[in-house]
């Protein structure tokens, strides 16, 4: 399997990041508008099929760039899992220098042994949720 992983935006391809984050249990009703503009505001990463360039992989990143990130839509085609795709794109992602020293922050319902390869560990006792 032949991939690469871009933040490149204009590489995007956001009807294919709307069709995989529609498959997502966190964001299966999130409208297309909303998506784009998550995409505008956002660090973006792409992964993609190298033999035909089509996106198989997606995960976004908030951040002020001085105290915090915030990783989230964080999702490989399901045709392509189990290729360690999405642990190159963890590393990709936690590696790169724009967040060094800063506190990353992400949620997840069944993923937390993945994420804790990478640092992550469970901080209940802090976290609050307002939704609006």
């Amino acid at each position: 399997m032949h991939y690469y992983i871009s933040d490149d935006k204009n590489k995007l391809q956001i009807d294919r990041v709307v069709e995989l984050l529609n498959s997502t249990y966190w964001a299966a009703t999130r409208p297309r508008n909303v998506i784009e503009e998550s995409v505008k505001n956002s660090v973006c990463y792409g992964v993609y099929d190298s033999n035909n360039n089509i996106l198989i992989g997606f995960a976004r990143v908030i951040t002020d760039y001085a105290t915090t990130y915030y990783l989230c839509d964080v999702i490989i085609d399901e045709i392509y899992r189990g290729n360690g795709i999405g642990k190159a794109l963890l590393k990709e992602i936690v590696s790169d220098s724009r967040y060094d020293g800063l506190i990353g922050l992400l949620l997840t319902k069944d993923a937390h042994d993945f994420y804790r390869q990478y640092g992550f560990k469970e901080e209940s006792t802090r976290f609050m949720l307002k939704v609006n």
